[in-house]
């Protein structure tokens, strides 16, 4: 990795000062930023080639030393410009060239105590966040309130997750992102539980443009955040977890070490939702965390939970599924929960022995256990006790097992990011990769953690089987999460599905709506390093021979990501690269066939290109086709089908 910040003598080109009032903009002059303080109240507003995307919005916090959101003086400001490569392996693009002007505003209080607010601002990213300096002999902090908000005009529609109430659902384990969203909602409709939304959350201010809200750079050092409900005049503000969660365990407000800061707050912009599918802001402004002595290998793997549910998670029904990962060349085999009880600690070096002879390597997953809800799904009691965790995984290591998936997390309190943060730590020091699962969103975690490798945090696939609503709005929701979940972070699905119907004999339970193309599809579009899809070894029989071979070679890692076309809920047409192979994929959430003219850059005359489609029955076909214009395809997608351009 290479990074350069160079200190600019002067004031950049891109900065304007007024008084009380700073204007800062991105290298190519079209995003800008005003910070003011008006009235004693420090305030900033957006504007994305002139036109306005946040209205004055507030900035600051309450605090146990002192009351930094009214009363404040702009006391200064400096500036830099950040130039920063480097490389990520985990993440929508692997070569990352960051370029951005920062600005950093320095305000005052009544009693002379200043904060730092640093603005880092790309050509269609912003990120910020509050430096605290030390307060004479006072060596920490606890943050009360944020009073940051973000104030759309009152045109804007949203596409929003709402936030759930603390300890309901399954076993009281939530909130856990997998509310459902409404798409291109007004903002003054209340949240479905009053408590506003998760991040990241999508605006489309009408023809000024879209913007994506979000958080990155959450650690051990602070809570996860969300947003409020919208005021009536359109003032989203910063909300902390709510004292509920996790069954009442932990503080709702963050404390920290001073000097100390505030995670990142992101902001991406764009007159069109390419900067919104393509952005990279989540990595740019952190930093790795910790140094590995371990090699990660990412890759695919099966689970036999998800279709064959509980009553699968014995000797030789994983047995099934190892012969399965074998047969479709996959890395892996994910054993899901009960594992301690119905295959037992001891016989688990006979089953990995096993699956390493088919050259497949293990998961094994735990709950992240137990004074927060009322789990009773095994193994329980290991991941929250820093000494039985590191005996445990000591133990994982020695038997060669390469990963962990841990569940049922349910708070953003920063006692469960300490929580998330000890997991990991800990299990970089023997090896193993980890999934999160019923958990929050990640915040920057590919960069920060080595061995991060997916969260949940979306309306996965087991909803699936659950309730056939769920299948009735899998095309909708998919057609969500490229624009808005998945663009800001890992997404543990654990979907493809090719059985028809969802359960063990393929012959009841949910039925499934979407084509096999559409599933295909979504192997691409869900970007997590770590694949484990849906597939049954009934598929090895049953299903089409075309998706067998296309789902033996998909890769999991990206080299590129680009936005082709879409509306978030309606279609979506993206295309990834995986060294020198571009997978483009496109799915079809409307009742209609979708007939698109595409421009594809990185499509010329002459190319042979496989394309995978629905014939008119809804059947997959793929054949090779070569290209007659230059970088253009005209493509039909029926209605919750799909299409797969490889070239």
């Amino acid at each position: 990795m290479k990074t350069l910040i160079s200190l600019v003598i002067g004031l950049i080109t891109s900065l304007t000062v007024s008084g009380q009032s700073v204007t800062a903009s991105g290298p190519d002059g079209n995003l800008k930023v005003n910070v003011s303080v008006k009235q004693g109240i420090p305030v900033y507003s957006v504007t994305y080639k002139n036109k306005t995307i946040l209205e004055d919005s507030p900035l600051g916090f309450v605090a146990n030393v002192g009351d930094f959101s009214r009363d404040m003086t702009f006391t200064g400001q400096k500036e830099n410009k950040i130039d920063k490569t480097y490389t990520q392996d985990r993440i929508k693009q692997s070569q990352i060239h960051y370029r951005a002007n920062e600005l950093t505003c320095t305000l005052a209080n009544k009693e002379k105590k200043n904060i730092h607010v640093v603005f880092r601002i790309s050509n269609n990213d912003i990120a910020f966040r509050y430096e605290m300096p030390k307060y004479g002999d006072t060596g920490s902090i606890v943050i009360e309130k944020e009073t940051t908000g973000f104030d759309f005009p009152s045109f804007t529609t949203t596409f929003l997750c709402p936030q759930s109430d603390a300890m309901i659902g399954w076993k009281r384990t939530k909130p856990s992102y997998e509310e459902e969203y409404k798409a291109d909602a007004p903002m003054n409709v209340r949240s479905a539980y009053g408590h506003g939304y998760t991040f990241p959350c999508l605006f489309h201010v009408g023809e000024n443009g879209w913007a994506l809200i979000s958080e990155t750079g959450v650690d051990s050092k602070y809570c996860a955040s969300h947003l409020s409900d919208a005021t009536a005049e359109g003032l989203y503000t910063i909300a902390f977890p709510m004292p509920e969660e996790n069954n009442g365990n932990g503080t709702t407000t963050p404390g920290l070490a001073l000097p100390g800061s505030t995670p990142w707050r992101t902001i991406t912009v764009g007159e069109n939702l390419k900067p919104i599918v393509e952005t990279t802001i989540p990595w740019d402004v952190v930093e790795p965390l910790y140094p590995t002595e371990h090699t990660y290998k990412m890759g695919r793997g099966t689970w036999s939970w998800i279709l064959w549910q509980d009553g699968s998670i014995n000797f030789e029904d994983q047995k099934k599924y190892v012969d399965l990962a074998a047969a479709m060349g996959y890395e892996y085999v994910l054993i899901d929960n009960w594992w301690d009880t119905n295959i037992g600690r001891a016989r688990m070096k006979d089953f990995i022995d096993y699956a390493n002879s088919k050259n497949v390597d293990v998961f094994l997953w735990y709950s992240s256990s137990g004074y927060w809800n009322d789990i009773v799904q095994g193994p329980t009691n290991y991941m929250d006790n820093p000494i039985v965790r590191k005996k445990e995984m000591k133990w994982l290591h020695s038997l060669g097992v390469k990963g962990i998936k841990v569940d049922f997390f349910g708070g953003d309190k920063q006692e469960t990011m300490r929580l998330y943060e000890a997991i990991l730590s800990d299990a970089d020091d023997n090896g193993l990769m980890v999934i999160f699962h019923g958990c929050t969103i990640p915040r920057g975690w590919e960069r920060m953690y080595p061995n991060y490798v997916g969260s949940e945090a979306v309306l996965a696939s087991e909803n699936l089987i659950f309730q056939q609503h769920f299948c009735d709005e899998e095309a909708f929701n998919a057609c969500l999460h490229p624009f808005i979940r998945n663009t800001i972070g890992c997404m543990e699905f654990g979907g493809t599905f090719l059985n028809k119907r969802l359960n063990r004999n393929n012959d009841g339970g949910s039925i499934r709506k979407t084509t096999d193309v559409f599933e295909l599809a979504t192997a691409v579009l869900f970007q997590n390093p770590i694949q484990n899809f849906a597939l049954a070894p009934n598929n090895l029989t049953d299903a089409p021979q075309v998706c067998l071979d296309f789902m033996k070679q998909v890769p999991t890692t990206w080299d590129e990501t680009k936005f082709i076309d879409g509306y978030p809920g309606k279609y979506v047409i993206l295309a990834r690269r995986h060294a020198d192979k571009w997978y483009i994929t496109g799915i079809n959430a409307q009742k209609e066939p979708l007939k698109l003219k595409l421009n594809l850059p990185m499509c010329g005359i002459g190319d042979q290109v496989m394309l995978y489609q629905d014939d008119k029955k809804r059947n997959p076909h793929a054949e090779e086709i070569t290209l007659k214009k230059e970088g253009e395809v005209t493509l039909t997608i029926q209605p919750e089908g799909g299409v797969i351009l490889v070239k």
